[in-house]
């Protein structure tokens, strides 16, 4: 009968240590992929003579763009299109994450995967998010952004 309860406890016992190692384990693992997705999620912008900072979405095309920017900051050559938007070519790639949105002053967003575009009025489209411009009225960014072609510098925030 000692046996029995003796084994009994010993059985219990390993049970609550897995089961508490697995939760452990688990709530690490969570924990350290919110870390991991979080861990930059704001991007500098030069225009001009003009020092913007934006805010970034969580998503595999904000994060690939972060890891690109890792390497160097990336300058585009931006121009003017449908009177809504300055666009301009990457020299690479980034995975689209396209959905039916309503873009608005200050979006930063992904055309085709390889077209980085700065909206200045609004447009609904099937398109994938990047990112917001900080703290910037619609009128503060059509003046920084002037008319014509503009050139865009993205850098990672020291």
């Amino acid at each position: 009968m000692n046996k029995i309860i003796t084994v009994t406890i010993i059985v219990i016992l390993f049970l609550l240590i897995t089961i508490g190692f697995y939760l452990y384990t688990k709530n690490n693992i969570i924990n350290n992929k919110k870390e991991d997705k979080m861990e930059i999620n704001k991007i500098k912008l030069i225009i001009g003579s003009n020092e913007l900072t934006a805010t970034l979405e969580n998503n595999s095309s904000s994060q690939a763009l972060i890891n690109k920017l890792k390497e160097g900051e990336i300058t585009i050559q931006m121009s003017d299109y449908a009177g809504m938007e300055k666009v301009g070519t990457l020299e690479f790639d980034l995975p689209q994450n396209n959905k039916n949105i309503k873009t608005e002053a200050g979006d930063l967003i992904l055309y085709q995967g390889n077209n980085f575009v700065i909206y200045y009025d609004n447009n609904n489209w099937s398109l994938t998010r990047l990112g917001k411009i900080d703290d910037i009225s619609q009128k503060e960014l059509i003046n920084i952004l002037g008319e014509g072609n503009v050139i865009v510098t993205l850098s990672l925030i020291d």
